[in-house]
């Protein structure tokens, strides 16, 4: 049976920029799937407070890098809501070698990466396209970064995976048109969980730094990314193929 609420999928929605979407999308009137790899606590907590919104939602443990497992997560939607209107391809991950240690990188590591941040999203997308077809309003929103558009202090192969993500975006976009928008988001340094396994006890000081030197004088919350992802999805209608960058004005002015 096909609900008449949209439907949207969010992968790597357990936190970060993933919960802060679902959740606005849930506030936006759209029913939610939560996909996660291994947090099944903290994506149940997600799909409890969705419910407070008033959408339906369901957890689906998935790791988007494995292809069966990503076919049988879209069965479950399928079987669920009936429809899928929007697609969040926000599941990633990095190492914790820096640039810095050209030789201390596995490329078991960089495998990995590659496998979650671009194998991923191109079989989520590719298994999404069916059910996405049916909707009047198809919108694909990819999570890139501003290191995969300028260099930055990021492991290798987490930055050429998000350079890869720009570039498979506008491929998307050209390939499942017109009834298929594909656009992505660029973060910059953004506050929380992430940015603070990254830099460890750096990470107040580099914030800061980073605000000051910044146009709107502060560093990115995953909120201020969800706003743009769901403006992307639900308005924006002949915007397709673009990478929107949300640091603030840094990478613009610096």
């Amino acid at each position: 049976m096909t609900h008449q609420r949209p439907a949207a999928l969010i992968t790597g929605a357990s936190r970060g920029i993933g919960r802060a979407s679902a959740l606005k999308l849930a506030a936006h009137g759209y029913d939610v799937a939560i996909n996660y790899a291994s947090s099944d606590a903290a994506a149940k907590e997600v799909a409890t407070a969705a419910v407070t919104l008033g959408a339906r939602a369901i957890t689906v443990a998935a790791d988007v890098a494995d292809e069966q497992a990503v076919r049988v997560m879209f069965q479950r939607i399928e079987q669920e809501f009936g429809r899928l209107d929007a697609v969040v391809n926000n599941a990633g991950t990095t190492v914790g070698t820096p640039p810095s240690d050209l030789d201390g990188l596995s490329m078991t590591e960089w495998d990995r990466v590659f496998a979650v941040n671009v194998r991923g999203m191109f079989q989520v997308t590719r298994a999404a396209a069916s059910l996405l077809r049916g909707s009047s309003h198809a919108s694909i929103v990819n999570t890139a970064s501003i290191v995969g558009l300028r260099p930055g202090p990021q492991p290798f192969p987490y930055a050429a995976s998000k350079a890869a993500v720009v570039s498979l975006t506008k491929q998307l976009a050209g390939a499942l048109g017109p009834e298929i928008r594909v656009n992505a988001i660029a973060p910059g340094w953004m506050v929380g969980e992430w940015m603070e396994d990254q830099l460890g006890d750096n990470y107040d000081r580099l914030m800061e730094r980073r605000a000051r030197l910044t146009p709107l004088r502060r560093c990115v919350t995953a909120e201020d990314v969800a706003e743009t992802v769901v403006s992307l999805i639900t308005s924006n209608p002949f915007v397709t193929g673009e990478i929107i960058v949300i640091d603030g004005g840094f990478s613009a002015t610096t």
